[in-house]
C-alpha cells in the first residue's frame, strides 16, 4: 500500500498523540494517592505503603545521589527512626504513555528538629499484571538559582 508524504505525515501526529493517553480516572487517583501516602510514611512510618507501591525491580535515587532499592527502602523503614515530624505532597503532575506513567511532583517537610524543607521527584510507573508500582525515582532537595536575581532573558 502507498501513502502520500502528506497522509504520512498526519497519521505519525495521530499515532503520536494517542501513544500519550490520559490514563482513567482511577489510575490518576490511585497514583496520586500513592505519592501522597509515599510522602507521608516518612513521618509516619506506614511500611505497608513501600511494599504495596514499589516495585521489586525499584532503583531510585535519593537526595544525595546515593541509588536505593525496595528491599533497602523497607528495611530501612522497619530498622530506623525517622526524623520527619511530617512530610506532605504539595502537587503532583501524572503524564501517561500506555503502561507507562511519569509522575513529578513536590512535598514539604518538617524535621521533629523544626527544620523545614521542600522535595522535587520524579517517579516513573507501570503497570504490570493489572497494578501500578513504581520502577524508578529520583529526589532533589531544590536550592536557590545561581540565577534567581538576574534579569530575565527572552
Amino acid at each position: 500500500m502507498r501513502y502520500s508524504l502528506p497522509l504520512l505525515v498526519l497519521l505519525l501526529i495521530v499515532r503520536g498523540a494517542l501513544a500519550q493517553s490520559t490514563g482513567t480516572v482511577a489510575d490518576r487517583a490511585y497514583i496520586e494517592k500513592a505519592e501522597s501516602d509515599w510522602a507521608e510514611t516518612l513521618a509516619t512510618h506506614d511500611c505497608s505503603v513501600l511494599e504495596r507501591i514499589l516495585a521489586d525491580d525499584l532503583v531510585g535515587v535519593d537526595v544525595n545521589g546515593s541509588t536505593y532499592t525496595k528491599a533497602a527502602n523497607v528495611n530501612t523503614c522497619k530498622t530506623q527512626t525517622s526524623s520527619f515530624a511530617s512530610n506532605h505532597l504539595d502537587e503532583v503532575k501524572i503524564r501517561f504513555y500506555g503502561d507507562t506513567a511519569i509522575a513529578q511532583g513536590s512535598e514539604s517537610w518538617k524535621l521533629k528538629n523544626g527544620k523545614s524543607g521542600k522535595f522535587v521527584w520524579t517517579d516513573t510507573w507501570l503497570k504490570r499484571n493489572g497494578k501500578w508500582q513504581i520502577v524508578a525515582a529520583e529526589d532533589l532537595i531544590p536550592v536557590p538559582s545561581p540565577l534567581s536575581d538576574a534579569p530575565e532573558q527572552k
